[in-house]
């Protein structure tokens, strides 16, 4: 695939987002402006350019071919590049106001979120942030909150989802537990060790099982719907826990258990917005906002 065309064209590229994003050509004719046949003309011309076939031919609705995926991404980083350009320039951010809620799980809106809201405050001081710090899946087409942060991808297609990383989960206990029990070298060590589990006694030990411990519901002590109350009783040593790596580094009075990677997990990190995003500037600027920083 021909990335580095010279006669790549910004306007096709804006055509091929947009009827993907809207889901249609009219759609897409509408949200930019435009005719549905010159948004049919611009995404042909951008395939002939690039030597591509973007969209599968003979299906009701937009799929993309495998070459589309692929330009989607780049595309996708453009746009949001040349919006923070355009805001930075015009200080148009400084000037946009209202609210935007954003949920995520209370581990994340206590131990990451705070420094990116502190920053995003003073590029868009006019936009006010509510936090729905929860673990729970909020609904965002019935509009219980703006932007989500989630571990699970959503399939609605009234939804825009952008992958952000991959996390590391990882075993947990305070010095002061170690000291007491002993610093084990193999899972096996582990058969009579105190743990903080969270929901209920059998999924606690569903999830133990999955990091490769041989763990039964006898060594279940505690059970916490809480990150943050996991995270604090791990760090006073009432048992060890599961953290992710993210919020290990910020907590203090901790250390990992078992450091080979055979007993460490990861898992994704999306975030999550309706189709508003297209239509708000305080939501895109939030969303491209928060998907820059939680990239890093």
């Amino acid at each position: 695939m021909n990335w580095k065309s010279e006669s790549f064209n910004w306007n096709q590229a804006k055509s091929f987002l947009t009827a993907f994003e809207t889901g249609s050509l009219s759609a897409a004719g509408r949200q930019l402006g435009l005719t549905q046949p010159t948004i049919s003309r611009q995404i042909s011309m951008l395939e002939e350019s690039l030597g591509v076939i973007l969209f599968e031919r003979g299906h009701r609705s937009l799929s993309l071919t495998q070459s589309g995926i692929e330009l989607l991404v780049h595309v996708r980083n453009m746009q949001e590049s040349a919006n923070r350009v355009i805001l930075t320039a015009s200080g148009q951010s400084q000037t946009i106001e209202g609210d935007v809620c954003i949920t995520a799980s209370d581990a994340m809106a206590t131990y990451q979120l705070p420094p990116l809201l502190k920053k995003l405050g003073s590029i868009a001081p006019g936009i006010r942030i509510e936090v729905q710090a929860s673990n729970d899946m909020k609904d965002l087409l019935r509009r219980e909150a703006d932007i989500a942060i989630r571990h699970v991808e959503p399939q609605q297609s009234d939804l825009i989802t952008k992958y952000i990383r991959d996390q590391t989960a990882n075993l947990y206990a305070s010095p002061c537990y170690l000291d007491e029990y002993g610093r084990p070298e193999f899972k096996n060590d582990l058969l009579d060790a105190v743990f903080i589990g969270h929901e209920s006694p059998e999924r606690s030990v569903a999830i133990y099982n999955s990091f490769g411990l041989p763990l039964s519901i006898s060594n279940i002590k505690y059970i916490v719907n809480s990150g943050t109350v996991i995270n604090e009783m791990i760090s006073q040593g009432l048992g060890i826990g599961i953290l992710d790596s993210h919020t290990a580094a910020l907590t203090n009075n901790i250390e990992q258990v078992l450091k080979s990677s055979v007993y460490s997990q990861t898992y994704p990190v999306w975030l999550t917005t309706h189709r508003e995003l297209h239509t708000s500037q305080r939501i895109r600027i939030v969303f491209d906002f928060l998907a820059e920083e939680l990239t890093k």
